[in-house]
């Protein structure tokens, strides 16, 4: 099987999407925030509450949540594919300037960015790493969840493209 074979039939498994963030505090002399799209995102156990993302191995982000276990995950709303759409492109601009103008806190927790108009907020630690293939998948425990906003659908990701569910 062919890599684009295979690209083509996981492309007809609609994937929600999040904004994985972390903060590096090795990044400059003050820290800088960090973020990725990632459409292979989920939930894994209830009890104890875990949940898992796969990241590009020697990716910026897995290089930071090798030496960085607090991090955060924003669940994105339709009316948010601006912001997977900036987190994911290729050759992009700095974190520093993916994060000017977009509104977001600092979790209690992670000090990690927590995107607002989320669906659902996640503050997570590592807890394991599996490298599988050219990704390493990251098992974390989720430290606080918070949902604040119900008035929009997820943002999903089907065929190579982002998609409103319905």
């Amino acid at each position: 099987m062919s890599e684009d074979e295979f690209r083509a039939a996981m492309s007809r498994l609609a994937a929600g999407v999040v904004l994985v963030t972390a903060f590096d505090p090795e990044d400059g002399p003050h820290g800088e925030n960090a973020g990725m799209t990632a459409t292979a995102f989920m939930s894994v156990s209830l009890d104890p509450p875990l949940v898992m993302v796969s990241v590009r191995n020697d990716s910026r982000m897995d290089e930071l949540l090798e030496r960085q276990p607090l991090w955060a995950a924003s669940v994105l709303s339709e009316a948010q594919r601006h912001i997977a759409g900036r987190f994911a492109m290729k050759g992009r601009i700095s974190d520093r300037l993916l994060f000017e103008g977009l509104p977001h806190d600092s979790g209690e927790v992670t000090g990690a960015p927590l995107v607002h108009g989320a669906l659902a907020l996640l503050e997570c630690r590592t807890e394991n790493r599996v490298v599988a293939g050219d990704h390493t998948l990251v098992i974390a425990r989720v430290l606080r969840a918070h949902t604040p906003s119900e008035e929009s659908g997820p943002l999903t990701y089907f065929r190579g493209r982002y998609r409103r569910l319905g």
